[in-house]
């Protein structure tokens, strides 16, 4: 394994993200689920936090990839918000995320959300630039 190699498994471990919540009234549609409109935007507030621990410079999301809604979320769940870096390239990232949903009352837990972001670092110019600036990519990755 090369040195960016190891450093990237390193930061992929130290950057996952875990964000609990309760669901309330004021985030729900007239049938009671979870208005989509909401878990994008919670979906896009965990992609920054584990993208930005692993880069620890000012990311910017570019693109979210499909985003699969899986069930609802019904008002007065317990949510849980995970985010992970699962793809490093040279100046970006791609962060998982998923929602997992749970009662207050029975704590059955299952996956409610899935999606995929892809996140790239700037400078203080709003340029891009390297993400692991102290570990270039081999010629043999850039392909």
């Amino acid at each position: 394994m090369t040195p960016r190699e190891q450093e990237i498994q390193r930061r992929i471990a130290s950057s996952e993200t875990r964000i609990t919540k309760a669901v309330f009234p004021f985030t729900t549609n007239h049938h009671n689920p979870l208005f989509g409109g909401t878990a994008l935007g919670w979906m896009g507030e965990i992609s920054f936090i584990p993208a930005t621990r692993f880069c620890r410079l000012p990311p910017v999301t570019v693109s979210s990839d499909r985003v699969d809604f899986k069930h609802p979320i019904p008002g007065g769940s317990i949510v849980e918000r995970v985010g992970r870096v699962v793809k490093v390239g040279n100046t970006s990232c791609k962060v998982g995320v998923e929602i997992f949903v749970e009662g207050m009352c029975c704590g059955s837990r299952k996956k409610a959300i899935t999606g995929v972001f892809s996140v790239v670092a700037i400078d203080e110019n709003r340029q891009l630039r390297a993400i692991l600036p102290d570990f270039p990519m081999e010629k043999d990755e850039a392909a």
